[in-house]
């Protein structure tokens, strides 16, 4: 199932000229990724358009904020050098975070992403990233299922912008389960 411009702008409709940008990215990273069916593509889209702002941000805006002030020097997420925490901000659809993420999925890309960073903003790394990010957290197997708070935990570490997500999910749900015509 490949999602169309006019679905994308349906579910996000925040999105404007962006969707365009994104459908084919997207419609390559979630085949790749087997990110398939309507089900998984709802989940994915609706944690996708909640994560980079309804695909205006493919970089996390950076203040620091008072989270985002501790990103360095966090073990955790591989932040080991002065100036990790912002050097790895949040890149790509699902917002990759910290020198140690960067480093997996640059490698599962094939791209240097400790050197390059700046590479998951084009369009085609920041959805590659986040549908690798997906895969590679299970989050498939809870779309099946209808997990949803479960899939936000995995890519946000609690349940930040709840009700947005689920907003989006709906809509989602909406335009793409719906039997063709």
């Amino acid at each position: 199932m490949s999602i169309t411009q006019q679905q994308l702008l349906r579910i996000l409709p925040n999105a404007g000229t962006k969707a365009g940008v994104f459908v084919s990215a997207l419609n390559v990273a979630m085949q790749r990724y087997q990110i398939v069916g309507a089900k998984r593509t709802a989940a994915f889209i609706a944690q996708v358009g909640h994560e980079s702002g309804q695909l205006r941000y493919a970089k996390e805006l950076w203040g620091p904020t008072p989270a985002q002030a501790k990103y360095e020097g966090r073990s955790d997420l591989g932040n080991t050098v002065h100036g990790d925490g912002f050097k790895y901000r949040g890149r790509g659809l699902i917002q990759v975070t910290g020198r140690a993420n960067y480093a997996e999925c640059g490698e599962a890309l094939g791209l240097d992403l400790i050197k390059q960073p700046e590479l998951l903003e084009l369009p085609q790394h920041a959805a590659m990233s986040a549908a690798w990010f997906w895969a590679t957290r299970g989050l498939n197997t809870l779309a099946d299922a209808s997990e949803f708070n479960k899939i936000t935990r995995r890519i946000n570490g609690g349940l930040n912008g709840l009700e947005d997500r689920l907003q989006i999910w709906a809509r989602a749900r909406e335009v793409l389960c719906q039997p063709s015509a």
